[in-house]
């Protein structure tokens, strides 16, 4: 059931009387997976005549908290934009440990791949984003290319990844990481920070100054070492922004806080672009 009043919820709450967006939802809770998981699709309003580029947004609330419900903002900035958006659920923390949460990600992913045309998305431009800690999911699955292959999923499906103040540097482990992730007995294989590779997709990894729940070196650091082995990838730090200021940004009240939804339309739309460019 949604929390509906949950900040996250309020805020969808609020967004979704602001004014029409020019998007809406076109499927609610469809199962996907196998542990009982569900996802919503949306798009923007009116006949889909040309299969669209799609983005799966995955939601943050340290792994412990949050529903695909109260983000429906999220999913109605981008759709607005020309995307066909899933969000898609995941398990929680105490029921589950990594990598069940990055596991049920790469099953988001398959499904899309195989179902998401039926929603007028092309399965060939699929890109990923995700706040906090939906962009450590954002990064495991871009970057370590085993949680895909294990789905039976081409991990070069994936054409752009945008994370929005992740975590992808933070061993030793503190706060909720310590439950969610310490169990794994190798745990630098929980650090997207250890899988950074050439032939990696493009990403946009965007921080905030203020940002004291997931601090800006994790972007900084990730983005320094996808830049030594030559990975393309972009850098945006907020000045004056907190944690919840950068999701927030993507939501009609508060998009003048920041340009996070041009940043990331625009990032995603150049990726796709160099994507099927022929090659000198």
């Amino acid at each position: 059931m949604a929390s509906a009043c949950s900040p996250p919820g309020m805020l969808n709450a609020l967004d979704r009387g602001y004014g029409s967006s020019g998007a809406g939802r076109i499927g609610a809770a469809i199962a996907f997976g196998t542990h009982g998981q569900t996802l919503d699709v949306w798009r923007p309003l009116g006949n889909v005549t040309t299969p669209r580029p799609v983005v799966i947004f995955w939601y943050g609330g340290g792994w412990v908290n949050g529903t695909r419900q109260d983000y429906g903002f999220a999913a109605r900035a981008f759709a607005s934009q020309g995307f066909v958006v899933v969000v898609p659920d995941y398990r929680k923390v105490p029921t589950i440990h990594f990598p069940a949460m990055i596991q049920d990600g790469a099953e988001a992913v398959r499904w899309t791949r195989d179902n998401v045309a039926r929603y007028g998305g092309d399965p060939g431009k699929i890109s990923i984003a995700g706040h906090s800690a939906g962009a450590y999911t954002v990064a495991m699955l871009t970057l370590d290319t085993r949680w895909l292959k294990a789905e039976g999923v081409d991990p070069n499906i994936i054409k752009a990844a945008v994370g929005l103040c992740g975590p992808y540097d933070f061993y030793p482990f503190t706060g909720r990481a310590i439950e969610a992730l310490s169990q794994w007995p190798r745990p630098m294989e929980t650090q997207p920070i250890q899988f950074v590779r050439a032939d990696a997709p493009p990403m946009l990894l965007v921080t905030a100054s203020k940002d004291t729940q997931v601090r800006p070196r994790n972007a900084i650091n990730l983005t320094a070492a996808l830049k030594k082995v030559g990975a393309p990838v972009v850098l945006r730090n907020y000045e004056g922004l907190t944690h919840e200021n950068v999701v927030m940004a993507l939501s009609l009240p508060f998009r003048g806080k920041a340009p996070v939804l041009a940043d990331s339309v625009a990032f995603i739309h150049g990726a796709l672009t160099r994507a099927v460019s022929p090659k000198p």
